[in-house]
């Protein structure tokens, strides 16, 4: 198992830690021998449930069970995957998390299913290299996300997950047709001047895609049409699940909107960067520079993937291996580093391969 380093330290490495292992024997016979718990390896049993999917089973679960019960459990379970004691955590809200957490991933005695997951394909236009980040996501700590690139869109999907938004569910969507340009310093720390710049993007983000069916219902009626789609028509690759969008009022002006259009060529040589007073942020370490923003969504929901919605946010690329985003409605900043660890034959066949396997990944807990 790979696991993020302890919350905040995005920039840190990846953990290993080992939860099963075969021995090949002679006439191919094997062993297979389970790695979970403190009281070495035991017996264990693994089955090829068919092509890309395999499953392991322990056999001897109380390997796994401490003599002081589930308390000491819980406490060493805290200290290896957090790096902290119950009394470190001092939020009522953060602690509840973390015991779900707990819960949620003890009740299985790596007694799991494995899948195959596929890095995404790489092309020469893309913004940046995509593959795996490590992302902060508030109280639930640390979660990997993979970036990929499909079009005029990117994509943020969960490769692990929280109680409120599981593994395979798109967290980020980044609308790489509308760039938006930060204003000055001192603008920037003002929450409510990137609130208005974000909101008029949305709002035109609407109108274009309500222009975009408008045009494709006419050229219904009109006859065959040009084959090469509307830059303002929503594409395949929009989430499937949840709203577009925040339910309410704008909080914003409708004011100039020329602020968020298509910023000078300067904003992505480094422009001064800093958040907004009183949107809060797991490490306060984040990059002072970056290259360019963009309009994006970010997926929230309740305890369990309720009522899930996609709200306004703005993605910052930092550099190569960071970029952030600002979660308007939740006031809140994740700042997200690449995964330097290299994975061997992990790389998709062909694009289509890649694509299917995000649906896949996505429908298991849609």
């Amino acid at each position: 198992m790979y696991l993020p380093p302890h919350d905040p330290h995005v920039d840190d490495p990846m953990r290993f830690k080992p939860l099963f292992r075969i021995h090949l024997m002679e006439r191919k016979a094997a062993t297979v021998e389970c790695m979970y718990g403190h009281k070495g390896p035991h017996h264990g049993h693994i089955q090829i449930v068919k092509k890309d999917e395999f499953s392991t089973k322990c056999n001897q679960t109380d390997h796994h069970r401490m003599s002081g019960g589930r308390q000491e459990e819980f406490r060493t379970w805290l200290r290896e995957e957090w790096g902290r004691t119950l009394e470190d955590i001092f939020h009522e809200h953060m602690q509840e998390l973390i015991l779900m957490k707990f819960i949620y991933t003890s009740q299985y005695d790596n007694c799991l299913t494995y899948r195959r997951i596929y890095l995404p394909p790489s092309r020469p236009d893309d913004l940046i290299k995509p593959g795996l980040f490590k992302g902060t996501y508030g109280s639930h700590g640390l979660e990997i996300v993979m970036l990929s690139f499909h079009g005029r869109r990117a994509r943020g999907t969960k490769i692990t997950g929280d109680p409120n938004i599981p593994a395979g569910q798109q967290t980020v969507e980044i609308d790489l047709r509308h760039r938006i340009q930060l204003p000055d310093l001192e603008n920037q720390r003002n929450f409510n001047e990137l609130s208005r710049l974000v909101l008029e993007v949305r709002e035109r983000v609407r109108q274009e895609q309500q222009e975009g069916g408008h045009e494709a219902g006419e050229g219904r009626q009109q006859g065959p049409r040009e084959s090469q789609p509307s830059p303002a028509q929503p594409r395949v690759e929009a989430p499937s699940r949840g709203p577009d969008g925040t339910p309410g009022e704008d909080s914003g002006k409708p004011g100039d909107a020329s602020a968020a259009a298509e910023p000078p060529a300067q904003c992505g040589q480094g422009q001064p960067f800093v958040l907004p007073v009183g949107v809060s942020s797991r490490n306060e370490d984040y990059p002072r520079t970056c290259r360019m923003c963009f309009y994006g969504t970010g997926l929230i929901a309740g305890h369990g993937f309720t009522s899930p919605e996609r709200t306004p946010g703005v993605f910052i690329l930092f550099d190569e291996d960071r970029f952030g985003f600002v979660w308007l409605e939740l006031k809140s900043f994740s700042l997200y580093s690449r995964v330097q660890a290299t994975f061997r034959n992990a790389d998709a066949p062909s694009p289509q391969a890649f694509d299917e396997m995000l649906k896949n990944i996505q429908s298991l807990t849609s």
